[in-house]
């Protein structure tokens, strides 16, 4: 399928993981694709990724918790690629620790990352939306944690449900302008996040060794597997799509049937 022919898409967190797997998906059917994130080795991510897929991909260094930043990564993604027709704000942290030995930085980073980044993105992206009149599309990652917050991780769960707030307030104000807005939760996928959860998680809940805990997760989900990233893209690049026009302000689990509500 070649849906996103000619059209231009920006992916926060793009160079790894999650992000990646949304950046290969919009590639694939024939988009334009500024994969943005914190790590100096984003232009190398955009880089292979491009030769992979044969499209256009650039790569942007950003703080997505600047708002000066944010602003003229996707004035560079416009000017390079041209008008922006969808945002995926995926940037995201996750750190733990028991309620009593979590810091007050550690709030603040998984807040301004996960919460304050993906306003801050959305905002940006819906100004070049309405200054263009597309009917664009936002899509924010948010977590099963927005769904059920979990141990050891409150400041996480907090930043989350901030994101499906965040989405149904957007959705409802933009909905008359034909733009949508909707979050998606994933849960257990393989990445470099979920190996960090399971090194963690693993020594605070138990004498765990690397994978046990993952792997004791993963039995609990009804489809007996962990996801991957091009499973989360497949379903970005459907909200994203021509077909999702009459969906907005939903949250939509990728999970494997692990949280059903």
């Amino acid at each position: 399928m070649q849906r996103f022919s000619k059209r231009s898409v920006f992916v926060t967190g793009g160079n790894k993981g999650i992000g990646l797997g949304i950046a290969r998906r919009f590639a694939e059917e024939g988009a334009k694709v500024a994969i943005a994130a914190i790590e100096k080795n984003t232009t190398d991510a955009a880089a292979d990724l491009a030769r992979e897929t044969g499209a256009e991909v650039i790569g942007l260094v950003l703080d997505v918790t600047d708002a000066d930043a944010v602003r003229k990564a996707y004035a560079e993604a416009e000017a390079r690629l041209g008008t922006l027709s969808v945002s995926v704000q995926n940037a995201g942290v996750i750190t733990i620790a028991k309620v009593e030995d979590l810091t007050e930085r550690e709030w603040d980073l998984n807040l301004d990352v996960n919460t304050k980044g993906v306003f801050l993105c959305c905002q940006e992206a819906i100004r070049r939306f309405r200054a263009s009149g597309t009917k664009g599309r936002l899509i924010n990652t948010a977590s099963g944690q927005a769904r059920q917050g979990f141990i050891y991780t409150p400041h996480y769960a907090a930043s989350k449900f901030g994101v499906v707030g965040l989405t149904q307030s957007l959705a409802k104000e933009l909905a008359r302008e034909g733009i949508t807005v909707n979050a998606i939760c994933p849960g257990i996928i393989h990445t470099e996040m979920w190996d960090y959860n399971d090194r963690v998680w693993g020594k605070m809940l138990g004498d765990y060794g690397p994978g046990e805990l993952m792997a004791e997760w993963v039995e609990g989900i009804p489809m007996g597997r962990a996801g991957t990233p091009a499973e989360v893209g497949a379903l970005v690049a459907f909200l994203a799509s021509a077909d999702a026009a009459y969906i907005t302000g939903q949250t939509i689990n990728v999970d494997g049937g692990l949280i059903m509500s």
